[in-house]
């Protein structure tokens, strides 16, 4: 009996010594810095030298970055009311892509076209908003611009997110607007 308790005993140190000798746990990763535009309250002080990170440019690629999201969701099901990959309608994929980015638009189709900034159609780049009315005489749909004319969009009943073009007769007849949100700052 002694044997067994010094033998428990024994193997007891021993785990006990091989816990203090095992690798510290991993630390937190540091945060990653918040991008600083220049005369924002965080901004550096007027002495101090800006690099650039996070102006003009990395605000315009969101328009890219937009598109991309919109465009990996071609192909997923249309879903009255759908804000997700499992189902989107037109509101809700302008509102889904847009909420990858941290960007917060209205969900209606309607809302979006009266918040947007207004873009003339000749000026529109990727990742603008167009608008329609089909068959009404409010706005009651919307799609992502993706350039050369297309957009990407939630159709309808029955038709998966997929590509168009403005100047298809139906779309390019029932055309009104456009938009942008891109280019605000994340919430």
């Amino acid at each position: 009996m002694t044997s067994r308790l010094t033998g428990t005993l024994s193997a007891l140190l021993l785990l006990a010594l091989a816990g203090c000798s095992s690798a510290p746990a991993p630390s937190a990763p540091e945060p990653t810095p918040a991008v600083v535009l220049p005369g924002a309250p965080n901004a550096p002080a007027d002495d101090e030298e800006w690099d650039g990170s996070g102006g003009a440019p990395a605000i315009r690629k969101r328009g890219d970055a937009l598109v991309d999201i919109a465009m990996s969701m071609r192909g997923a099901r249309y879903r009255y009311g759908g804000a997700t990959p499992a189902g989107f309608d037109c509101s809700g994929l302008v509102f889904y892509a847009h909420r990858q980015l941290g960007l917060v638009v209205p969900r209606t189709s309607r809302d979006q076209e009266e918040t947007a900034e207004r873009i003339k159609p000749r000026k529109l780049r990727r990742g603008d908003l167009v608008f329609f009315r089909i068959g009404s005489s409010k706005v009651n749909h919307v799609g992502i611009y993706i350039g050369k004319h297309r957009f990407v969009h939630a159709p309808g009943a029955g038709k998966p997110v997929t590509v168009n073009s403005l100047d298809d007769q139906y779309y390019a007849e029932s055309f009104f607007s456009a938009g942008r949100f891109w280019n605000r700052l994340p919430d």
